[in-house]
């Protein structure tokens, strides 16, 4: 698929585009929406890292304040051997935003690919239908 090529080709061109000046550890994320849109997000380092975001969070936000709240695919690419595992936090964002079989595609260098919908991702994820039902 030749789209998806593209997006892992600019998800690893923009890993120079992320804020890092503490971790040193690049990462970006390459978002497409529903209508085809492209959105890209790194991640955003902060002395007090408590206020760091990831590039998945980045990207998820981005587009959310652009008025998108459907996504085709999330491509996410880091500088790690293996496939990059997006952290905990950036899980639940997705799974805020994500249908469960949304496609995201994990990147490492030399091109090492982990395939994986949201719902493999995070299984038994949080969402606001548990929420109604508590009440």
């Amino acid at each position: 698929m030749k789209a998806k090529k593209e997006w892992i080709d600019l998800a690893k061109d923009n890993l120079s585009k992320a804020y890092v000046p503490y971790s040193h550890f690049p990462v970006s994320a390459v978002l497409v929406t529903e209508e085809g849109e492209v959105v890209t997000g790194v991640n955003i380092e902060n002395a007090s890292y408590g206020l760091t975001n990831c590039a998945e969070r980045t990207a998820i936000f981005k587009a959310v304040s652009e008025g998108h709240r459907h996504f085709n695919h999330l491509v996410v690419a880091g500088n790690t051997k293996e496939a990059i595992s997006p952290c905990g936090a950036c899980r639940q964002v997705m799974a805020e935003f994500f249908a469960p079989d949304t496609p995201i595609t994990l990147v490492g260098k030399d091109d090492a690919i982990k395939e994986m919908t949201l719902e493999e991702l995070l299984p038994y994820y949080f969402t606001d239908k548990q929420m109604e039902e508590a009440k």
